[in-house]
């Protein structure tokens, strides 16, 4: 009965052990591992010369300059992408991975580096100034998103659309007075088309922050993560970032 008691208290501890360990391993090997999906633009994706750039590709970097070492990326697909972590894959994730109680249970986060809101977005001299002002007006949305349903909230007609681009297509033609989307979303598509007419009338005060995630146990990595993360606000250099992919700061 010992050795049985034994061996689960050692299945218990030796994954915490491997993970404080993570620290010294990054340091020593040069290199920190972060899995990302490399198809999520304008956050990782991959340029025209077949590249993977992005903002959290470029803050991935950043940060780990500032701990003295270089970021290898290793992609993959979403839906398995934070797993990848519990099969040692990388040693970090860098994907816009929103920071959840959920989550939070099973894996430890940095600082949130990011922060998205739900944006009211109309378009030219709209009336519309506030989500009240949504009711009896059409807001194009899909369904099942939150966005939708916050819409619906606020007494609007839920216009239904497949995704983000459909959205903002039907408000330029006229044919719906708002939709609500990502503020984040919409700043990366202001950044390409600077001329158009559409804009945000409000923002959501709650935010939806992201940080970087990786194995439970790691007080050393996450410690040295938020610092280089302070850092490279306090150099100016995540700042540099933000505005070159959403032309402005988007850290709050």
């Amino acid at each position: 009965m010992k050795r049985f008691a034994i061996a689960a208290l050692l299945a218990t501890v030796l994954p915490g052990l491997a993970a404080a360990e993570d620290l010294a391993k990054i340091k020593s090997a040069g290199v920190i591992r972060v899995g990302t999906e490399g198809t999520y633009a304008p956050f990782t994706y991959h340029d025209a010369s077949g590249k993977l750039v992005g903002f959290d590709v470029e803050i991935a970097q950043a940060v780990a300059a500032k701990l003295g070492v270089k970021a290898e990326f290793i992609e993959g697909k979403w839906d398995g992408l934070i797993a990848g972590l519990d099969a040692s894959r990388y040693d970090a994730v860098a994907n816009e991975v929103s920071i959840t109680e959920a989550r939070k249970a099973k894996y430890d986060f940095s600082n949130a580096y990011i922060a998205s809101k739900a944006a009211l977005i109309v378009n030219g001299n709209s009336p519309i100034k506030s989500f009240a002002d949504l009711k009896g007006k059409k807001s194009a949305n899909t369904l099942t998103s939150n966005f939708g349903k916050l819409a619906q909230s606020f007494g609007a007609e839920v216009v239904p659309v497949q995704g983000f681009n459909d959205s903002l297509e039907l408000l330029a033609s006229g044919r719906v007075d708002a939709t609500i989307n990502d503020s984040l979303s919409f700043l990366d598509y202001k950044k390409h088309q600077p001329n158009s007419k559409l804009r945000i009338a409000a923002t959501e005060k709650d935010a939806d922050f992201s940080g970087i995630i990786f194995r439970k146990g790691n007080p050393q990595l996450q410690a040295a993560i938020n610092k280089a993360l302070a850092d490279i606000k306090a150099d100016g250099s995540y700042q540099k970032i933000s505005f070159k992919y959403f032309g402005e700061d988007v850290s709050h």
